[in-house]
């Protein structure tokens, strides 16, 4: 017979009821007619967290309203409602959710037990379900701020607020989590909040170290990615906070914002940004390359009138006009350089500053433009300083701005110039710089813009004098760098105007200064701009050499030498043909672009000891022609001359092949240096690796060396393609003399 046949045969002993009633996976209660408690199953002593003696015996609506949190007078009404429903009906009955502690909220299964008509007793099977605020009135006399806080809480839905334990353990759950993460209330708590971060960040414990941060500084924050139940993430503000209840920690505050669609904006403006700072980029270079154009010509032109036969007064006009131009040379380069550009900033260098010598020269720049009714007046206080410690350029620039706009606005009278200290202190020294004039003035309703961008004082003045409006308000945040003001006050003499600036200077406090900051100046210009005049180049390692001599060296060879100039501009083709011309170079080639270069190169490899190459011209830009040309095998030495002069394009003319770089327009000393490098001290670049080995092997100061291994099969391939990335490029942008040192 089997066991069931035998548990349920007549006379067979059954399991215990009681014992049955006990161990049932669910949460009961026994209620007497009476409805006071007579049993309770360990499930529902265990999940309501009370002993026996707690609740056996005792009233079920004194015993639940114990329990009740908040203390809500509806949920025990509505529990006595559906017990009488279930009572009168004699069927089962579930009354609404009962919040109680711990954050937990039960729904009671009504079911009355009838014998006949004699209640012999009523069940209460306990459900848990989510805690339920729906009744509940924040506005309400006698709700507490914490009934308050969790109705708040739990409302929220575009936020992820729960609690977590002291080990970090989910241990509360609201809407807005379960929204934002995926996760049901039963899914995730207990389970750790590293479940939501990155395997790599588990893997670095960055869970843990966050905790640990949160209980040292009772806070912290982080961005990052976060991860749902399904595995895809989100862009989440985290914050975490240490909670402590009467001093003991207790656990951690989590809230979680969504920001994906926020980072989902910023990389698109992102993107944008970028795009726009390569379009800027590119327009910086193609303004460089429209600006240094015509101003090759017109310096060089310069260059080359000054060494003509010119009487004094021809000159000094050119020299005037050499003068001016590199002033405006030197602003193009500043207000076309980049980062100063995108920061919207201008540096501020440190060079000895003559104000005597500077004031003189802007005043002597702009007297021949002036109409014959109007003269100059300049006064310079005795006790200016000879020399200072400051930016010439600068303060150059916001004098000539300043006295152009006199001799701009006036017409008749005067233009006085007035250079005096306004203070000084054991160190540094105020100049201030006064220009008066008797010119049109300002009306009254234009001095608040005066110094704001794009603003001109009317509509007469916009007519008659042309200008952008930028000129001031430049003068304005140059001043404000050099550590002064600018500022404007009418003629009090007659009808006209004052504008006054002061600049801050280091004073030079003897003479060894004087050299210091001119050879560290030298050392700063040389290595952000090779294309800066220098009037000395290193001829080894130990020494240097004179400009007039090398200029010298260089008309001793030019008959023997034969060059090649790719220019495409007609105007720069003279100029340059000049220039090399004033030094005795009569074999001078022409191409008008990258095609002809190579052609005429590779048709005679070894006819030109040096390539002087445009980088912008049409067919054939000089970068590709240079790269065809080092692909035939051709180490001719190549210098590029371009009016691109932006930061970085040195560095790519290299990386193209190319041996060294002119920047447009083209100063006549740097040419010197550089023509001087290539064709008196590098004169080796068309051997090949074995042959200065062999040279090396008969010199006598050479036998006691050891002899390098010939590796390259091909004696060309010992070289690279740009001899330059064979030596090492100092910062004043010369190579170093190894191959000069071969056949010292």
């Amino acid at each position: 017979m089997s066991r069931d046949t035998r548990a349920s045969s007549p006379g067979t002993a059954g399991p215990d009821i009681g014992l049955v009633f006990s161990l049932a996976p669910l949460a009961l209660l026994v209620l007497s007619p009476a409805w006071r408690i007579t049993r309770a199953s360990a499930r529902f002593l265990a999940e309501w967290r009370v002993s026996a003696d707690d609740c056996i015996s005792h009233e079920l609506l004194s015993f639940v309203e114990r329990h009740l949190h908040p203390t809500r007078p509806a949920h025990l009404t509505n529990l006595i409602t559906c017990i009488d429903d279930a009572l009168s009906t004699r069927a089962p009955r579930t009354s609404r959710p009962i919040n109680t502690h711990y954050g937990v909220s039960w729904k009671a299964r009504v079911v009355p037990v009838f014998d006949r008509d004699e209640l012999l007793s009523i069940v209460l099977e306990w459900q848990e379900g989510p805690l339920d605020y729906s009744d509940l009135d924040p506005t309400e006399p006698g709700l507490t701020n914490d009934d308050a806080f969790r109705i708040l809480v739990q409302a929220v839905k575009d936020y992820a607020i729960f609690l977590l334990d002291t080990k970090g353990r989910v241990a509360t759950w609201n809407a807005g989590a379960e929204l934002l993460k995926r996760y049901t209330r039963e899914e995730i708590l207990g389970k750790h909040f590293s479940l939501f971060y990155s395997k790599e960040e588990v893997d670095v414990g960055k869970p843990e170290m966050e905790l640990e941060l949160c209980l040292r500084d009772g806070r912290v924050e982080d961005e990052g990615w976060r991860y749902r139940k399904d595995g895809s993430r989100f862009w989440a503000n985290v914050i975490i906070t240490a909670v402590y209840r009467d001093g003991e920690h207790v656990g951690f505050g989590k809230v979680t914002r969504d920001l994906t669609e926020r980072k989902s904006t910023e990389s698109r403006l992102i993107a944008a940004y970028e795009e726009s700072e390569k379009l800027k980029s590119d327009f910086l270079a193609n303004m460089s390359h429209e600006l240094r154009t015509p101003m090759h010509g017109m310096l060089s032109a310069c260059t080359l009138l000054l060494d003509t036969q010119l009487s004094p007064r021809q000159r000094d006009m050119v020299s005037i006009m050499e003068e001016s131009g590199q002033v405006l040379l030197q602003v193009i380069n500043d207000i076309l350089d980049y980062s100063k550009l995108s920061s919207g900033s201008f540096s501020i260098h440190s060079d000895v500053v003559g104000i005597t010598s500077i004031v003189t020269s802007v005043v002597r720049s702009v007297q021949p433009s002036l109409p014959p009714e109007v003269h100059f007046e300049l006064f310079l206080s005795p006790d200016l300083p000879r020399s200072v410690r400051g930016d010439p350029l600068r303060y150059r620039q916001i004098l000539q701005n300043v006295v152009g706009n006199a001799a701009k606005f006036t017409d008749k009278g005067a233009i006085r110039v007035r250079a005096s200290v306004d203070n000084e202190d054991d160190d540094t020294c105020t100049i201030l710089t006064e220009v008066t004039d008797t010119g049109i003035g300002i009306p009254n309703s234009s001095v608040a813009s005066l110094f704001s961008p794009f603003v001109q004082c009317d509509a007469t003045t916009t007519k008659n004098y042309k200008g952008t409006g930028l000129g001031l308000s430049i003068a304005k945040s140059l001043a404000e760098l050099m550590g002064g003001r600018i500022g404007y006050r009418p003629n009090p003499d007659r009808h006209g105007s004052i504008f006054w600036f002061t600049a801050r200077f280091d004073k030079i406090k003897n003479l060894s200064d004087i050299r210091d900051w001119t050879r560290l100046g030298a050392a700063r210009d040389a290595s952000s701009n090779p294309a800066k005049k220098q009037d000395t180049t290193p001829s080894s390692p130990g020494g240097s050499v004179d400009i007039d001599e090398m200029l010298k060296e260089l008309r001793i060879v030019s008959p023997v030498k034969s060059m090649l100039l790719v220019e495409d501009n007609l105007i720069n083709q003279k100029v340059m043909l000049g220039m090399l011309r004033s030094m005795g170079f009569n074999n001078v080639a022409l191409a008008s672009n990258g095609a002809d270069a190579v052609r005429m190169v590779r048709g005679k490899p070894a006819a030109y000891d040096m390539v002087l190459m445009d980088i912008s011209m049409p067919i054939m830009d000089g970068k590709q022609a240079t790269r065809e040309i080092r692909d035939a095998g051709i180490l001719v030495p190549i210098v590029a001359m371009t009016a691109y002069a932006l930061k970085g394009d040195q560095e790519r003319c290299l990386e193209h092949g190319m041996n060294d770089y002119i920047a447009k327009p083209v100063d006549k000393k740097r040419l010197i240096r550089v023509l001087g490098k290539w064709l008196l001290r590098m004169t080796d670049y068309r051997k090949t690796f074995d042959e200065r080995m062999a040279e090396l092997r008969h010199r006598p100061d050479a036998l006691c060396q050891p002899t390098p291994s010939i590796e390259a099969e091909n004696p060309l391939e010992s070289f690279s393609a740009n001899p330059v990335s064979s030596a090492t490029l100092h910062a004043d942008g010369d190579l170093d003399r190894g191959w000069e040192d071969d056949q010292a």
